[in-house]
């Protein structure tokens, strides 16, 4: 009775994650467009453009350097959590269609096994992808603010 009911939450899961693998994937997409943009940007430093965290030190000549650093991180967060969270997804979508697989094979009907595996391994394919697209920008950025932090500390000393 028990693993029934485990098995049938399991299966009202697959398309919220599905459907979340693919806003993970669209929004890598969109990180990394944003990315390439914010690259061309940082080619012309004299536009100010491309640089957040000096534009920001600019217009809050206040902020302390723990303040910067903590809005040096919120910048960085979506792509850190999207880069985490991908994988996790990708993982469950593929284990959760796996069930009716196996089902399927022990029934004899190859169709759907093969139905449900291609679930599976699309999911995995595409959440990787997104984690890994999301991983490469967050890792980049991180140095570019790292460098705009030094420049900051730069400017500040007397």
């Amino acid at each position: 009775m028990i693993e029934l009911l485990m098995y049938q939450i399991g299966q009202l899961f697959l398309l919220p994650v599905l459907g979340l693998v693919a806003l993970l994937f669209v929004y890598a997409l969109y990180a990394l467009g944003a990315f390439v943009v914010q690259a061309l940007q940082r080619r012309q430093p004299e536009q100010g453009r491309g640089f957040p965290l000096l534009r920001h030190a600019e217009k809050f000549p206040q902020a302390s350097e723990d303040e910067l650093d903590l809005f040096a991180h919120k910048l960085l967060e979506p792509e850190r959590l999207a880069s985490r969270i991908a994988p996790m997804l990708g993982l469950v979508g593929t284990m959760i269609p796996m069930g009716p697989a196996l089902k399927s094979l022990s029934d004899g009907n190859l169709a759907q096994v093969s139905g449900s595996l291609t679930v599976a391994f699309s999911a995995v394919i595409l959440a990787l992808i997104a984690a890994s697209i999301t991983y490469w920008v967050s890792n980049v950025r991180r140095r570019w603010l790292a460098e705009e932090m030094v420049i900051l500390q730069q400017r500040a000393k007397p």
